[in-house]
């Protein structure tokens, strides 16, 4: 989905220094430490891996993260060891690491995993380290259980050296895990429940129940938070790359559903090849989706496209109106911000019925 080698003969706008280092011959020499660079590029996508070619100093230790910091890949030469930053951090011994080698750096996000894995250019050696993400649930007096957080890697790749003399960045390159598939889903957090899905319970959610019946030939690709304006930008760093026959959005529960956005995303999706599926968003407490699915509904029919009525599966009377408690996460935030009692995000028995209701209104992506 991207790959750019540099060095001082390239001009690379999307990629953001903040004085952090300069380019060579080589390539981005880091020599400031605690200075970011950014690459300004958006991915979501739930099967991503992002691949560094780096040199380091004998006294490095560099760190390789998401832009909201919600993920952290750590290298120490000094010391010899790659890490994950969770808590408690999750960490391997590396005997082959040391200054003046250069390494390829892989960082896997594979839904509730994350992977770092560091090769050796030049002997082939590579060691690994991974965590996976166990989701609470819920939240506050909705939480099932503690959780172990490992990070979505939200929302551009950032590097930065942490001590010592330089980290010599020769290219980048993001790769998407699968491409030429059949269904590719896009949405906010009801999209990407790796976040907050318990661990043992992910296979139950709906996007991986409809990942499991299509054999693995389909991604999602949710933002937690998002709106349709977040995923009008970051579709376009994906989608041109992966070849989807279908594309399905779940969109809206957060806001911003304007009719012309609705058309732009349904134009777009349609100019890279794709059919598009526009979904009803599914029921919550405060009822927010009735008005947002009268919008959905309008521009399908004006488009000519089909969409699944997660509404209709999450509701108490199976009609669109009041939420049906029992099918989602019991999220409290009393403590942090003061709002409680939310019902926003699907869980195992909402997810059930959500995966139900694909085999009636869009059982076209399974043929």
């Amino acid at each position: 989905m991207y790959d750019k080698v540099l060095n001082s003969n390239v001009s690379i706008s999307e990629l953001t220094l903040n004085g952090c280092g300069q380019y060579n011959a080589e390539g981005l020499n880091i020599t400031q430490a605690g200075q970011m660079a950014k690459l300004e590029k958006f991915y979501a996508l739930a099967e991503r891996m992002v691949r560094y070619k780096v040199r380091f100093s004998a006294d490095t230790k560099a760190e390789f993260l998401s832009d909201l910091g919600d993920f952290s890949a750590c290298i120490d030469v000094p010391n010899k060891k790659i890490s994950i930053r969770t808590t408690p951090i999750s960490e391997v011994s590396v005997d082959f690491l040391r200054g003046g080698h250069d390494y390829r750096i892989e960082i896997y996000h594979i839904y509730q995993q994350a992977k770092v894995r560091i090769i050796d250019e030049q002997s082939g050696e590579s060691a690994e380290v991974s965590a996976i993400n166990d989701g609470t649930g819920g939240c506050g007096k909705g939480a099932l259980q503690t959780g172990f957080s490992v990070g979505m890697q939200w929302d551009n790749y950032c590097f930065k050296l942490t001590e010592g003399a330089s980290l010599l960045v020769k290219q980048i390159t993001v790769f998407a895990l699968k491409n030429k598939i059949k269904v590719l889903i896009y949405g906010d957090s009801i999209t990407q429940p790796e976040g907050y899905f318990p661990s043992k319970d992910f296979p139950k959610s709906w996007t991986q129940q409809i990942i499991a019946k299509l054999n693995g030939n389909a991604m999602s690709s949710g933002r937690g938070g998002g709106t349709i304006n977040t995923l009008l930008g970051y579709i376009k760093n994906e989608l041109p790359f992966i070849e989807a026959e279908y594309v399905m959005v779940t969109i809206g529960t957060n806001g911003g559903n304007t009719e012309a956005n609705l058309n732009e995303l349904i134009d777009y999706i349609r100019s890279q090849g794709a059919i598009p599926i526009l979904n009803n968003i599914p029921s919550n407490e405060s009822s927010t989706q009735i008005e947002v699915n009268e919008v959905i509904e309008k521009v399908r029919r004006k488009h000519g496209i089909n969409g699944c009525k997660f509404d209709v599966a999450t509701s108490l009377n199976r009609d669109g109106q009041e939420v049906d408690k029992d099918m989602m996460w019991f999220e409290d935030y009393s403590t942090t911000t003061g709002w409680h009692d939310f019902f926003h995000h699907p869980n195992v028995k909402g997810s059930q019925k959500m995966f139900e209701r694909t085999l009636i209104d869009v059982s076209e992506i399974y043929n």
